[in-house]
């Protein structure tokens, strides 16, 4: 380790000039030999790096959704290639060529935060070993060799002899119990931001290689932070304790607003983001803007999830547009506004069926003579009926054929007519 720090030399001068500008503001605040003020310089150090390296973690990100992205195509070419491995490691290529991608920019922020690492673990072991290095002279030396976390000193780590402890002015079993803890910290906070990258933000529709590497490196790193952290000073255990910490809340910060397409941490968002827009009838923020505009320009290649939103939009009235704005739509509104009368009438109480009342035959008559028509049937009395049917029935009683009968009988006549020589009595 202490090869490898001094590959990185050139850089403690710098680290070491910001921890002592942080240590002279804390020191007024809390002493300057006392642990807080050297332990929240390299906190503050440790912020301080973080937040330089933020582009770089949104390039890191970006990078990380064009890899998931890739994996369907990816996971094509290895099985179409699974035999040859020299043609599907060309594939591969390129199709990063192709699209632009980089496997390792998702390693960038590790690689650039390194440098700071190991020029920290420098200069801690410079202290240790009761050596100036960079801006910290013999009186700034002294101060940070009084410094104790907890009753650890900041140069002393789990490895070192009883000795070597007492002097740095401690007890070996408050070392070790300190920097215990702290290597627990560290690979717990290691394993539960893998963990959560695993288990929220990875799109669960695709299967690849890739994702069984994640999870075996979800359990390897923090072995790895346990076995080297024996070794590290309990000034590096604060640096990297504090790193895991702001990695952790980056990643969770990451998750919940910009969550990655597929994944379970989506299915949450935009479930959230369906209450806030349909209750307020609009986006709000810029960042609400970009997620919904991303999802309209996927047309046909969106998601379960993502067509859930949309189709939940479109069934509570709203329209998501091209620019990200969600409006109220016309089309929508309008059947509602149809299935809503449709809705009223059919549950509106039905009037009763007014019957027409029944005239009698007399009013019919009057009715029919007044409309000036003619009338269907006609009564005759006996006074009106013809003479020779008159005659007829006397003489003899005599009957009309069977199967016949006189047109005054059977009603067939067409209209009123006038008898040709009505009787006389």
């Amino acid at each position: 380790m202490d090869t490898i720090a001094s590959l990185f030399s050139f850089i403690t001068t710098p680290v070491s000039w910001v921890i002592v500008q942080f240590h002279k503001v804390y020191g007024e605040l809390f002493g300057p030999d006392t642990g807080w003020a050297w332990g929240l310089s390299i906190v503050s150090l440790v912020i301080l790096i973080r937040i330089c390296l933020i582009p770089l973690f949104v390039k890191q990100i970006k990078a990380t959704r064009a890899m998931q992205t890739l994996q369907p195509e990816m996971k094509k070419i290895q099985e179409r290639y699974k035999n040859d491995r020299q043609r599907q490691s060309e594939e591969m290529m390129k199709l990063y060529k192709e699209t632009g991608t980089n496997p390792l920019s998702s390693c960038l922020p590790i690689l650039a935060q390194s440098p700071f690492f190991f020029a920290l673990y420098h200069v801690l072991n410079s202290i240790a070993s009761n050596d100036t290095i960079g801006v910290i002279n013999t009186r700034l030396l002294d101060s940070a060799q009084k410094a104790h976390i907890f009753g650890a000193p900041l140069a002393a780590k789990f490895t070192d002899s009883s000795s070597k402890v007492e002097a740095l002015g401690a007890t070996l079993t408050d070392v070790r119990v300190i920097t215990a803890i702290m290597i627990v910290l560290m690979s717990a906070s290691q394993f539960f931001t893998q963990r959560q990258l695993m288990t929220k933000n990875v799109d669960t529709t695709v299967k690849t290689p890739f994702m069984q590497q994640q999870k075996m490196l979800m359990y390897i790193f923090p072995i790895m932070f346990a076995v080297f952290g024996i070794n590290f000073p309990v000034g590096v255990l604060v640096y990297w304790l504090t790193t895991n910490v702001w990695t952790m809340g980056q990643q969770m910060y990451v998750i919940h607003n910009n969550p990655t397409p597929g994944s379970k941490a989506q299915a949450a968002y935009l479930e959230r983001l369906y209450k806030r827009v349909t209750h307020h009838g609009k986006t709000r923020g810029r960042g609400e803007r970009a997620i919904v505009k991303a999802i309209v320009a996927k047309g046909r290649d969106r998601n379960e999830f993502e067509r859930k939103f949309i189709n939940g939009l479109n069934k509570a009235g709203l329209a998501a547009q091209a620019d990200g704005t969600v409006v109220k739509s016309e089309a929508t509104a309008t059947a509602q506004a149809a299935d809503g009368e449709a809705t009223t009438t059919a549950t509106a109480p039905a009037g009763k069926r007014q019957q027409p009342k029944r005239q009698t035959k007399a009013q019919r008559q009057g009715g029919a003579k007044a409309a000036g028509e003619p009338e269907t049937k006609t009564s005759l009395t006996k006074s009106d009926q013809p003479e020779d049917t008159q005659s007829a029935g006397k003489k003899g009683g005599q009957k009309p054929a069977a199967g016949t009968r006189s047109k005054a009988q059977s009603g067939q006549r067409k209209g009123p007519q006038r008898p040709k020589s009505p009787s006389k009595k």
